[in-house]
């Protein structure tokens, strides 16, 4: 394991160092730009925004295709831009209503440009899925610290993100609870006396549910999350566990340490975001009620912390917390994500991409819940796997995944 938290590192110095974030240092708001703004995090931020007192305002929102919520978080926060990525949705009247002094750019380029902008201090990226890499990746190369919700990024592509975050001298800040957990245990040692990771994971809807009856799961059964409120997407993978499977990977390259260091262990109540071990037996952990706006807050926030508006542990009620081991057999997903973080590679942005598919093909009722780890494994096995892939190379192959899977289901469904 290297000799510094690759993904604490900038925070770590500045602490040490008595630097201020920019959210203390600047003789004005920090200015954040909140890339999928209309989503379950970029809703959560503006909450996080809106309680700051000030310290963080809202200089851009961008949404793919949901303009009537972006139009009345406009009028709510006043941002210099909206961006809507997709272009018909553009098209829609109820942008006229933008407040006067919010101005209206269209398109992923548009997106990526407005990123670079010298007004922008901090870009939060939840963009969901794939789409989220290239607005990510302008960011950091226009030298912005990201607090980054699109794990997909770094599941596709995390050495090249990591070294350009490097190259340009910026933090890439997890938003996810499970990497914000860890990125703060982590400051209870050096990184030489790190043992293993532990990425808590609550078991989702199908935990308990025997695996004969996996095969007549419905997309309803499947969005009905015991403890998260998340969009679909990010839903059902966590009914699969792939999204664990994810953030394994993610984790891999985001604390630049060995796949066979990073566990995962079922804790239902989700109170307890993640988990270091080190040498010694020693183990710490994160703990709070399942909020995102906390994750977000100190994501916005690094190094400091301030009062905000997550929900607090009730410490005079009873509270028990309770582990066990993940049923690999039954989520045969997390086998896959441990995989394709040991692989590294172009092994993560297929999976990603043949998943992405699959999801959408099972929330149409295309395939059957179980078809979603079969379609991911069968892209995983069939490409043609490069070790050092170029940006452009993980593009290509996450566009052949994408076919291929979409293949792979029309075939199923003719069998």
């Amino acid at each position: 394991m290297p000799d510094a938290h690759v993904i604490a590192d900038a925070s770590r110095r500045s602490a040490a160092e008595g630097v201020q974030p920019e959210s203390a240092r600047l003789p004005r708001p920090l200015r954040v730009a909140i890339l999928g703004s209309t989503g379950s995090i970029g809703r959560s931020t503006l909450e996080v925004a809106a309680a700051s007192a000030g310290r963080l305002r809202p200089w851009l929102l961008a949404a793919c295709r949901s303009t009537q919520r972006l139009v009345e978080q406009a009028k709510a926060c006043a941002p210099a831009w909206v961006v809507v990525t997709d272009e018909q949705a553009a098209t829609d009247e109820a942008l006229k209503e933008l407040p006067t002094g919010t101005r209206l750019a269209v398109g992923q380029d548009a997106l990526c440009e407005l990123v670079q902008a010298p007004e922008v201090d901090r870009v939060v990226s939840a963009i969901v899925g794939a789409a989220g890499l290239a607005s990510t990746w302008a960011a950091l190369e226009a030298a912005k610290t990201v607090a980054l919700a699109n794990k997909e990024t770094l599941v596709m592509a995390g050495p090249l993100v990591m070294q350009l975050a490097a190259r340009q001298g910026v933090a890439v800040l997890p938003v996810d609870s499970e990497h914000s957990a860890i990125m703060q245990a982590l400051r209870a040692g050096a990184a030489s006396e790190v043992r293993r990771l532990l990425l808590t994971a609550s078991g989702g809807p199908f935990r308990t549910l025997p695996a004969d009856q996996f095969g007549s799961v419905t997309p309803e059964q499947a969005l009905a999350h015991p403890t998260w409120a998340m969009g679909p997407k990010i839903t059902i993978d966590s009914a699969t566990m792939m999204n664990k499977a994810l953030e394994l990977i993610e984790a891999r390259w985001l604390f630049d340490i060995p796949a066979e260091q990073i566990d995962v262990v079922v804790h239902p109540q989700s109170i307890v975001h993640s988990m270091v071990e080190f040498v010694d037996g020693s183990v710490v952990a994160q703990l709070s009620p399942p909020d995102m706006k906390l994750p977000i807050q100190l994501a916005l926030d690094d190094p400091q912390r301030f009062d905000g508006p997550a929900r607090r542990l009730d410490w005079s009620a009873a509270l028990q917390l309770s582990f066990e081991p993940p049923d690999v057999e039954r989520f045969p997903c997390l086998l896959l994500g441990r995989e394709a973080a040991a692989r590294g590679g172009t092994a993560g942005a297929v999976l990603n991409a043949a998943n992405e598919v699959a999801v959408e093909h099972f929330l149409n009722g295309g395939i059957p819940f179980t078809a979603i780890p079969q379609v991911a494994r069968a892209m995983l096995d069939e490409h043609p796997f490069q070790a050092e892939p170029s940006l452009d190379d993980i593009l290509s192959l996450d566009a052949w995944a994408r076919r291929e899977a979409a293949g792979w289901i029309a075939r199923l469904a003719t069998a």
